[in-house]
Parts: structure tokens; C-alpha cells; sequence
């Protein structure tokens, strides 16, 4: 009996400790991207981009009212992607599927990206949205021998995070997404980190590996607490 209470009470101890190194690696992340202070006065996001898929090229914007909404729309040669995730559902304009009315997003799709509502990223303030972080030790990702940390959302969705021990930026996130009814991983890769003029610092390349094709924007503007009408997140009727 006494050899079994040391073996729960190690375990208890271990899982702790996993805790708490895993809240410490988020915590310096949060330092280096800004600072928990700085990053609760972000009350809105604004952003112009450049977006590439497939040797074409479209701009786009981004509009996020944190833990609110977040609206991008894509402009390729005139046609507009829109995509919308709100703190209770998701809808999309797709004409490249052939969808060029407004369609709800599915169940399983929403939960898989309804922390993208949460700026800069889901770590900030993560316990408060529900979510939970597990260190999982650490992994090579390319010559970096990066921290890897498990995110599940509050509807249990996994992502996993890799942060590099010597900048404490996020440089790359493995998800599994939908994509033409198909489940795929998608690997996104954070480079470029600069700092705003609001003073908080963000990835200005993003890179999306799907397998088959890959995604890769540039940010070329970002403004902070800007004033954005809610109205934008209605799906159109």
C-alpha cells in the first residue's frame, strides 16, 4: 500500500510538473510576442495581405474582433473567397466550388477553427477559452529543437504547437482540417516576426502545406483596435 500511495503521489507530482513547465513555455512566449498586458489592451485587428496559392496570386484582408469574430475575403482576378467564424458558427463564399451565395460551414469545420477568433494566438489567456495545454517534450523542426505543445480547444479539437526555445515564437502548427469532404493535415509555418506599431510582434509569412498544394501569405499592413462594425460577421440571408 505504501509502495502504490508513492507511485500515485509521483505521478500526481509528474503531471504537475508537466503543467507548469508547459505554462512557463507559454509564458515567455507571451513576453516575447508583447506582453500580457499589452496584448489584453488588442481589442480589434485589421489586416491587408498578399496570398498565393498555386502560382496565383490574390490580395486579401482580414478583419478580427477578438473572441468575437473573424472575417477574411480573398480577391482572386475578381472573385471573392470570404470565410467567417464567429463565437457561435462559421459560414463561407466559395465560388471556386461553385459556391457563390453564402453556405453555413459544418459542424465539425467550425470546431476545428474557432479559436482563429482569438489574436495572436490561442495561448493567450488559453484556461479562460476553455482550452487545455500539454507539453509533449520537444521535436526538431528543421535545425531547432523546438518545444511541442498540445492544444485542445473547449470541443476537444487538437492542434500541435512548436515554439522555439531561443526566439519563444510559435514557428509552426500541425492541425487536421476539411477540405472537399476530406480530412487533411495541414502544416503552417510562422516566419518573419516583426514588431507592429502597436508594439506587440507578429509572423508576417505564413506558410500552409496541405500536401497537394500550399498556401503562403505575406502581411503587408496590420492595424490594432480599429474601429469594426459586428454587422460584418452576419451571414448574408
Amino acid at each position: 500500500m505504501k509502495t502504490f500511495l508513492l507511485s500515485v503521489v509521483s505521478l500526481f507530482l509528474f503531471f504537475i510538473a508537466q503543467s507548469q513547465s508547459a505554462d512557463e513555455i507559454i509564458a515567455k512566449h507571451i513576453d516575447a510576442i508583447g506582453g500580457k498586458e499589452k496584448l489584453s489592451q488588442i481589442t480589434s485587428v485589421y489586416q491587408e495581405q498578399s496570398t498565393q496559392v498555386m502560382g496565383n496570386e490574390g490580395s486579401s484582408t482580414v478583419n478580427i474582433l477578438i473572441g468575437k469574430g473573424y472575417k477574411t475575403e480573398i480577391n482572386f482576378n475578381g472573385q471573392v473567397l470570404v470565410q467567417v467564424i464567429t463565437d457561435k458558427g462559421g459560414w463561407a463564399i466559395n465560388p471556386f466550388t461553385g459556391a457563390t451565395s453564402a453556405t453555413a460551414i459544418s459542424e465539425d469545420q467550425y470546431k476545428s477553427s474557432e479559436d482563429i477568433v482569438y489574436f495572436p494566438d490561442p495561448l493567450f489567456n488559453y484556461a479562460a477559452h476553455g482550452a487545455t495545454v500539454e507539453l509533449l517534450g520537444q521535436e526538431k523542426v528543421g535545425d531547432v529543437n523546438a518545444y511541442k505543445l498540445k492544444y485542445l480547444n473547449k470541443d476537444s479539437v487538437a492542434s500541435i504547437l512548436f515554439i522555439d526555445p531561443n526566439t519563444n515564437y510559435v514557428i509552426k502548427e500541425t492541425r487536421t482540417g476539411q477540405m472537399q469532404g476530406q480530412q487533411v493535415e495541414m502544416n503552417y509555418t510562422y516566419s518573419d516576426y516583426k514588431k507592429t506599431d502597436f508594439g506587440v510582434f507578429v509572423p508576417f509569412l505564413i506558410n500552409v502545406d496541405m500536401g497537394q498544394f500550399s498556401i503562403s501569405t505575406t502581411i503587408k499592413k496590420v492595424e490594432f483596435n480599429k474601429p469594426i462594425d459586428p454587422s460584418i460577421f452576419d451571414m448574408p440571408k
